[in-house]
């Protein structure tokens, strides 16, 4: 499942799809808001895109909620099959790539899924109000592998194309719709680390 993204999304190609979409941004957001990083794990920052009054705004969050349980880990990854969001807070993970490992010896094999045909990637997820002084946090929306990444994990999170972003901002789409895995050939992949087996 996927605990590690790249964000490597120029400012000037987020303002160019946003402006594009026809998706408002607040005037007062800066490249300051779009951090380049190579890795985002569990527990870091990451810039999330929520809605905000008639814009959309990229608010740093931390990447997985507290445990449910003393004993569980952090929410990083959130099945979406069988579930209704209408009632949640959604939110968009910009990322240049996310990453599945394979293997069972570490470092384990660290795989890169990029999106064809688009400068950047929106991954669905959901967030929180953190409470008592603590950022909001976000989790990833997972399905059942597409073509594309099946081979390497048996779940995937769900990488929603341009068109659909404000389909699940607003939900303006059946969940079922927008939350399923894309067909064969839209993400390209490549092995970043080769493993000890």
């Amino acid at each position: 499942m996927c605990n590690d993204y790249e964000l490597h999304v120029g400012w000037a190609a987020y303002c160019t799809t946003m402006h594009a979409l026809e998706l408002g941004m607040p005037t007062q957001q800066s490249e300051r808001d779009l951090p380049q990083v190579d890795d985002i794990r569990i527990n870091d920052m990451g810039p999330v895109m929520h809605v905000a009054g008639n814009a959309i705004e990229l608010v740093p969050m931390n990447f997985s909620f507290p445990p449910a349980s003393p004993r569980g880990g952090p929410v990083f990854n959130f099945k979406s099959e069988g579930r209704r969001f209408d009632k949640s807070n959604r939110c968009l993970i910009p990322a240049s790539a996310f990453f599945e490992f394979t293997g069972r010896k570490y470092p384990k094999a660290k795989h890169r899924f990029a999106l064809n045909g688009a400068p950047f990637m929106a991954i669905a997820g959901i967030w929180r109000d953190g409470g008592a002084g603590k950022p909001a946090a976000f989790t990833m929306l997972t399905s059942e592998p597409g073509p594309d990444v099946r081979p390497y994990h048996n779940r995937q999170v769900v990488v929603l194309r341009p068109k659909d972003w404000a389909a699940w901002l607003h939900l303006t789409k059946p969940e079922a719709e927008l939350l399923e895995p894309l067909p064969a050939g839209s993400l390209t992949v490549e092995t970043v680390r080769a493993g000890t087996g």
